[in-house]
């Protein structure tokens, strides 16, 4: 819904040609190798969504739909009444569960990730991936920030074999003078430049559906008296890490990340993508 935002972003023109800036990212992971794209949206949203998507992806790419709802996987748990949005991001891949049997990758919508981290994604999936061995896109911290406000990121901490060992979830991090910093209670902590942090790029083997679902019905049970709770993809990776289930791999990406945590970043990334078009790395209109 993007609340700070103020508008549904995820379908906002961006491109020379009004693409979306997710339009960008299924033209990435098509000719990285990708062959199905499955849209995690809500039901209300259904009929306008398809009408923008379907004309451009008609006979390029396979495509299928899931809803996320409040009540998904729930169960006989009673939902809070002051409870009225659906559970958070790990919710919503757990909601692709009857959709999605392959090794697969995850990615927000309103994020434009670059093609490098599509083809290494798809790489991953392709050699890598099974039970024991998922994958996260790690980007440098400093190419993540925004000029408009502070940001949230999840500072990887990867050890000598490129392995996850956790995540720290830092919501309030900007770029003061020559340094980074993020803020806990009006206190500022540095955090070096090329810090791997995460954008919600994962890289997951099917049988993590199993797993989630078992993650979920603990959450419910243990945390859902806060009626804004989230449950967040990072509790995955950290559970499935301390839970000693396998490996999360950390893959590098250099790739330049921009999106649209706020109004003012919209003219950053329409300007952006326009560079990324005059330097002939995309076409002007992607679904010729």
């Amino acid at each position: 819904m993007a609340s700070r935002y103020g508008s549904m972003k995820q379908i906002q023109s961006f491109g020379p040609s009004g693409e979306t800036i997710m339009d960008y990212s299924i033209y990435d992971a098509m000719r990285s190798g990708f062959k199905k794209v499955v849209f995690i949206i809500r039901e209300e949203f259904a009929e306008n969504f398809k009408a923008i998507f379907e004309p451009k992806l008609k006979g390029k790419i396979e495509t299928d739909y899931v809803y996320q709802d409040l009540h998904s996987f729930t169960g006989d748990f009673k939902v809070p009444d002051e409870r009225k949005k659906p559970w958070g991001t790990a919710h919503a891949v757990l909601c692709a569960k009857d959709a999605v049997k392959e090794p697969f990758a995850v990615i927000n919508a309103d994020d434009f990730y670059g093609k490098d981290a599509f083809e290494k994604a798809y790489r991953f999936l392709t050699a890598e991936n099974n039970s024991s061995t998922h994958a996260i896109i790690g980007y440098y911290l400093s190419k993540t920030l925004s000029e408009n406000g502070t940001v949230s990121r999840g500072v990887c901490e990867v050890d000598s074999n490129g392995n996850l060992v956790s995540i720290a979830e830092r919501t309030k991090i900007y770029r003061e003078g020559n340094k980074i910093v993020y803020e806990v209670n009006g206190e500022k902590t540095e955090v070096p430049e090329t810090s791997s942090v995460s954008m919600n790029f994962w890289c997951f083997d099917p049988s993590v559906f199993g797993f989630i679902e078992t993650l979920f019905k603990n959450f419910l049970s243990n945390q859902s008296s806060d009626p804004k709770t989230e449950f967040f993809i990072p509790i995955i990776g950290d559970a499935f890490i301390t839970q000693e289930k396998g490996v999360i791999k950390v893959i590098p990406t250099s790739a330049q990340w921009f999106g649209v945590t706020y109004k003012e970043d919209a003219l950053g990334v329409k300007q952006s993508l326009d560079k990324l078009v005059d330097s002939g790395q995309y076409p002007i209109k992607i679904w010729d």
